[in-house]
């Protein structure tokens, strides 16, 4: 008789884990984003850093793929997060530059974000950190498919406390859901930003790791004004800038850990990246663009190409690397793919990458061509390893940059027409446009159906496929 019983129990127990792994296999993947801001191309170990170490981002590059030819939509603040967020180039959806505590717009309720397409599918979404696509409560995440908000509503400079600023700034908030927690957030404060986005962000895997999550962690540094917890206050050889890229690498690491202690690391896709290329006026307290051209602010591979590394075991390939073109508007249409979710009617630039990101041999950037957009101008066109400059008007040092908190001052360059070919020429420095006239005619085609499609401000043309972002209603 106990042996029958035994029996049955080993049969009910084989049962019940043949269960549970046939659930796991078949459970929608978690998706965590995490969102440096203003990360130079040169600022990881694996992407050539000196003077500091990045232990956990090298080591998830050796456990997935790196990119070396990731892209944002644009070098600034609010426009690229928006962009990441919706997969569309921000000046189709309104949403350009960094709007301050003075701005009445904000994110539309017309766009999809990613954390509604994840809602569709009934994912746990959580923000810590960054928002910037509009402080105002309809704007704010919890309205756009959140579940859970800490973080800052815009840049970290507009306070009053910013040497480069003072007084031009009210009280800079930090908001939890659609509360202010903090109304005046000071320097004392900022020192713990980093260390409270990654407790939150460990936390919510902690209470959401038997459900499908999408976790994106956009944190405020390495923006100046740079700040750095005592943990890794003067660790780094490189001075305050490398102290706060060792304090993200450690946040990378403990989220990294959150996941492994959970047995998710099978079944959730990591995603690192930046919002837009080094704030070079900055100097020492900027990053670096590598080998790249300029840096924020400009449409050159400086101000636009990220380092971007990402991480699925047994879904991507570790130790790969990337070399195709793709960008950060490709994720939720990618994301999309992965879990089955619904696109929105209108149309988005994003394209799906999987094929990329898993490695086919063959696999190829799915982009004909990418607009390089400044607000409303279109400045440049890519298309393979050609990118075409268009006469625009620049921002560039005017001089050594800035030091310790202090920036420099920038003046005004122009490019003429430019034909560049990046795999030859990544920094950009010898036009070919003489050599190849029949490439400049196929990009300025290009340009032609992108102006049509999302204007241009030089051309005077505004769009037939634009639209509006969210606007506050009329007392």
């Amino acid at each position: 008789m106990l042996r029958a019983i035994v029996t049955v129990s080993v049969i009910v127990m084989g049962v019940l884990t043949a269960a549970v792994a046939h659930s796991a296999e078949n459970r929608l993947p978690n998706v965590v984003i995490i969102f440096a801001d203003d990360q130079g191309y040169g600022d990881l170990g694996c992407y050539g850093a000196e003077g500091y170490e990045t232990p956990k981002l090298d080591r998830m590059a050796d456990e997935g793929m790196r990119f070396t030819n990731f892209c944002v939509a644009q070098a600034v603040c609010g426009a690229s997060r928006a962009a990441l967020l919706t997969g569309c180039y921000p000046n189709r959806i309104g949403m350009l530059g960094a709007p301050s505590d003075r701005a009445t717009h904000g994110i539309s309720d017309d766009e999809l974000l990613l954390s509604e397409l994840c809602k569709q599918k009934d994912y746990a979404t959580a923000i810590f950190g960054k928002w910037h696509l509009g402080h105002h409560r309809p704007f704010l995440p919890l309205q756009h498919g959140f579940d859970e908000y800490f973080g800052l509503p815009y840049s970290n400079d507009m306070w009053p406390y910013h040497p480069e600023a003072p007084g031009r700034f009210p009280d800079l908030p930090l908001f939890d859901g659609n509360e202010i927690a903090i109304a005046a957030v000071t320097p004392e404060h900022q020192k713990h930003l980093t260390t409270w986005y990654t407790e939150h962000a460990v936390d919510f895997i902690d209470r959401n790791h038997d459900r499908p999550f999408f976790l994106y962690v956009p944190h405020a540094m390495a923006h100046v004004p740079l700040f750095v917890s005592e943990k890794f206050d003067g660790k780094s050889e490189q001075g305050l800038y490398g102290d706060v890229t060792m304090e993200i690498d450690w946040s990378v690491g403990e989220i990294l850990g959150a996941l492994k202690r959970h047995g998710l690391d099978e079944n959730t896709l990591v995603i690192y990246t930046s919002d837009n290329g080094p704030w070079l006026s900055y100097g020492n307290h900027a990053g670096s663009a590598g080998p790249l051209r300029e840096g924020k602010g400009t449409m050159w591979e400086g101000g636009v190409r990220e380092p971007c590394i990402m991480r699925w075991p047994g879904k991507i390939p570790a130790g790969s690397v990337c070399h195709e073109f793709a960008a950060t508007i490709d994720l939720l249409p990618t994301v999309a793919g992965l879990i089955g979710g619904q696109l929105a009617d209108h149309p988005i630039d994003g394209k799906d990458i999987w094929p990329l990101m898993a490695g086919h041999p063959d696999a190829k950037t799915p982009h004909e061509s990418y607009d390089y957009y400044w607000g409303r101008e279109l400045q440049a066109v890519r298309s393979g390893d050609w990118k075409l400059h268009f006469p625009h008007k620049y921002r560039t040092l005017d001089g050594p940059p800035g030091r310790d908190g202090k920036p420099s001052k920038y003046k005004q360059a122009k490019t003429e027409l430019a034909l560049y070919n990046l795999r030859t020429d990544v920094g950009e420095t010898l036009d070919l446009k003489e050599q190849y006239p029949e490439i400049v005619r196929r990009l300025e085609a290009l340009a032609k159906e992108a102006r049509i499609e999302l204007g241009d401000s030089a051309t005077g043309q505004s769009g037939r496929a634009v639209r509006e972002p969210g606007h506050l209603a009329a007392d």
